[in-house]
């Protein structure tokens, strides 16, 4: 299985503590070492950086850790192949432009028969079955919608998506608009929420430690799911099976 991370902040954020232990889990602490990849977003577009190397051999997965890339809502992913060979192109997570929106996607788990499944626009660069889906969902969003929907509208599309591809195996995913963070996980992914009063975090991967209080403000709101708890002395919740968790503004909505 591969591993998740994702951010939903109401201000531009650091990710860099939190990406410290996910980047040592491909391939230090963790088997997780077939690639990985992380998305920022900005406005309607997303900066991204991908590299076939273990994340925790990785100069570019260093360079992140040392460079303070601020913003509202990121993933991240590091990977361990079972689909696919270790490549570039199947490195997540994804992107596919969708009324004018960049649109990405970070997948674990294995979906038995999802290449089966028709698509039309959209087509893999890759050999990942988690790209199929993809792609399979953007198809699927465009046909339903012409222009941009509401945020509503498209929290009730991507539930009804999920929900299909489900019933094929493990569906643990985050993706975006650059508006919302959604999850939805049929195996496990759990999150938390930061907010004042902020205290101080350890990283279970590194010996890292952060007082949040110094670092935020006191109106500031993150949320960060990963598919393991990342900190010793925080309490991690688990988003429930089977249901589509959408965060705006640093909350679940």
């Amino acid at each position: 299985m591969c591993e998740l991370l994702g951010m939903n902040a109401n201000v531009p954020t650091d990710i860099r503590f939190s990406f410290a232990a996910l980047a040592r889990r491909g391939g230090a602490t963790g088997p997780h070492r077939d690639g990985w990849g992380i998305a920022f977003y900005e406005g309607r577009g997303a900066r991204m950086f991908h590299d076939p190397q273990p994340s925790a051999q990785s100069e570019i997965a260093r360079l992140l850790r040392d460079y303070p890339l601020k913003s509202e809502i990121v993933i991240a992913h590091v990977r361990r192949a079972n689909r696919g060979r270790v490549g570039l192109e199947n490195t997540h997570p994804f992107t596919r432009e969708i009324w004018g929106r960049a649109i990405t996607f970070a997948h674990n788990g294995q979906l038995k028969g999802v290449k089966k499944l028709p698509l039309g626009l959209y087509r893999p660069i890759g050999t990942t079955d988690s790209e199929h889906a993809f792609c399979w969902i953007a198809d699927r969003l465009r046909a339903r919608f012409d222009t941009l929907p509401t945020p509503s509208a498209l929290d009730r599309a991507l539930h009804e998506l999920c929900n299909e591809l489900a019933g094929r195996g493990v569906l643990n995913v985050l993706m975006s608009d650059g508006r919302t963070l959604y999850a939805f996980c049929t195996k496990k992914l759990f999150y938390i929420v930061r907010e004042a009063p902020f205290g101080v975090a350890t990283l279970i991967d590194e010996d890292l430690r952060m007082d949040f209080s110094k670092e935020t403000g006191p109106h500031d709101r993150v949320a960060v799911i990963a598919s393991n708890p990342l900190t010793r002395d925080e309490v991690w919740r688990e988003l429930p099976l089977g249901k589509l968790s959408a965060f705006r503004n640093g909350a679940m909505v």
